[in-house]
């Protein structure tokens, strides 16, 4: 191929139109494109009037991936323009969609890597084919078990993974050139898939046990070799391995689970936004979580180890939460507990009536929660009667329903303060705006993992921490819940998306520091504001 068609064809050295004539003779692009010089401002203007002629979120999103494969830049300075417009598009919600129509509107790999459960032997050839000679320092990779609320998607999946990185450019700013989304495909347990002639991964139901976890183990080991600078972040897993690999590899490599960590993270900074509006303290807070798999008990975690660092013991944090599965209150007994479930279990003998407590409601009215958080996927589950009940026993009761997509979301915001006269505070998992009620404009905060997992990546990286530990994870918690003024009528517990790339620095920063503090950076990092300075990547040609 022509060297100037295959610039063009390089979305990490496109520029489209914006080639100057100078460059276009120097680098072989003379004749290959309209005579007409654009400046990135006249492209960005011109394919934003395009993408507000698209009727729906699934065009609109495909319009913005055919920019992301043929012009890194320019999708970025987009981006950057109008990032509260495009989160749920390339991200959350909108994904899930994509998700689903992956086979039927496949065009690129979009510069991921895939890897085939079947051949180990290959991972180190297929990774480094996929970075093709770049600096790779961040990956993320999913087995795609667990995808959002929508369960197993198999290879289709890759499309989190892409999302995620995008995310984590836009608003951290690392350079798009230098990261790697990765799918382990290891079959699917979702027959829709197996048995759509158009599925493009392996179609045989999913590894486990020993296979699944020595290609883990292969793979990790291929990373360290290949990009032994890059934080490794996975996504996705399902409830019976994320946990495992987390805790194999928190304490050896540099790595990051999203589901446990990030939820936990973006949650606790919520609770302790709540805290700030409340003027209460969060030693004295019963919790309940609704959904007891990754995300539930990565909360659980994040907000127990906070109530220690605040002085608690570790026996009178554990009685300050409850756990609710689709099996009611969790107690130590319950057949088929996880092993990070067992550690928050209750005894029946608290209770004069444990059999019953097989529904939230009952659960509700038996231990007067002042916190409840949602990660169930069930739909409707914080209706008029717990929610009413709940808020009888607490004056500012804090509810997040944080399951998504749309359709999955244990509540809407609107109802949860029509139902306690505008008293709750709330965070949803989805974008909710700004709600009028009782003439009070009250902002939702929305605890997606975005405002979160970008800055906190982005500082271990910029600091080249050699780990990331509970302590970095707690500081970027705190780092976030101080942004938004809590006296202001109608206050979000949580920053809104459209201050994404300011706290996304400010997390980073605040990692970094954590990392220099605990003395886990690298050689000679020792200004967390300049490393991460130094790191950040602009969108401009």
């Amino acid at each position: 191929m022509r060297k100037g068609m295959q610039i063009l064809n390089d979305p990490f050295k496109n520029k489209g139109t914006a080639f100057t004539m100078a460059e276009r003779k120097e680098l072989g692009l003379l004749g290959l494109l309209p005579n007409h010089v654009r400046t990135i401002e006249e492209q960005a203007a011109e394919t934003y009037a395009l993408y507000e002629s698209k009727d729906s979120g699934i065009e609109k999103r495909h319009l913005l991936m055919e920019i992301f494969n043929t012009n890194r830049t320019l999708f970025f300075y987009l981006m950057k323009e109008h990032i509260t417009e495009f989160m749920p598009v390339v991200y959350d919600p909108v994904i899930a969609e994509s998700i689903e129509q992956y086979d039927e509107r496949y065009l690129r790999p979009q510069d991921a890597a895939y890897l085939d459960i079947n051949h180990p032997e290959d991972i180190k050839e297929e990774l480094a084919d996929a970075a093709d000679g770049r600096d790779i320092r961040l990956i993320v990779v999913t087995d795609a078990e667990g995808i959002l609320g929508i369960g197993d998607w198999g290879v289709n999946g890759v499309d989190i993974s892409v999302g995620k990185l995008m995310v984590y450019t836009a608003a951290a700013g690392i350079n798009p050139a230098q990261v790697l989304p990765v799918s382990i495909d290891v079959g699917t347990d979702n027959e829709k898939l197996l048995n759509d002639p158009n599925y493009l991964g392996n179609r045989e139901k999913r590894v486990r046990g020993d296979q699944y976890f020595a290609f883990i183990d292969r793979f990790v080991t291929e990373v360290e070799g290949l990009f032994p600078r890059s934080l490794l972040h996975f996504e996705d897993f399902g409830r019976g391995t994320a946990a495992k690999i987390l805790d194999k590899y928190q304490d050896k490599i540099l790595t990051f689970n999203d589901d446990i960590q990030g939820t936990g993270i973006i949650s606790l900074a919520g609770v302790l936004g709540a805290m700030n509006i409340s003027k209460e303290k969060i030693t004295d807070q019963t919790f309940l979580t609704f959904g007891a798999g990754t995300a539930g008990m990565g909360i659980a975690k994040m907000l127990f180890e906070e109530l220690v660092r605040q002085g608690l013991s570790p026996e009178e944090a554990k009685k300050r939460f409850y756990l609710v599965d689709k099996q009611g209150l969790l107690f130590d007994d319950t057949e088929g507990l996880t092993p990070k479930q067992k550690p928050f279990t209750r005894q029946r003998v608290e209770f004069d009536n444990p059999d019953e407590l097989t529904d939230l409601l009952a659960v509700v009215k038996a231990v007067h929660p002042t916190v409840m958080i949602g990660t169930s996927t069930q739909p409707g589950a914080f209706n008029e009667a717990v929610v009413k009940e709940m808020a009888s026993h607490t004056k500012r009761p804090v509810i997040f329903p944080l399951s998504n997509p749309t359709k999955l979301a244990e509540a809407k915001a609107a109802d949860l303060l029509k139902w306690t006269d505008g008293r709750a505070l709330v965070a949803t998992g989805i974008p909710a705006g700004t709600i009028d009620y009782n003439g009070v404009s009250y902002d939702i905060g929305q605890a997606n993992n975005a405002l979160i997992y970008p800055g906190v990546g982005f500082g271990a990286l910029a600091a080249q921490a050699k780990v990331l530990n509970n302590d970095m994870i707690a500081a970027a918690a705190h780092a976030l819940s101080g942004i938004v003024d809590p006296d202001q009528p109608g206050a979000a517990v949580l920053p809104p998306v459209n201050k994404l790339t300011e706290f996304s620095k400010k997390v980073a920063i605040t990692v970094a520091q954590s990392a220099i503090n605990q003395g886990l950076a690298g050689e000679g990092i020792n200004d967390a504001k300049k490393a991460v300075e130094e790191m950040t990547w602009e969108a401009k040609y």
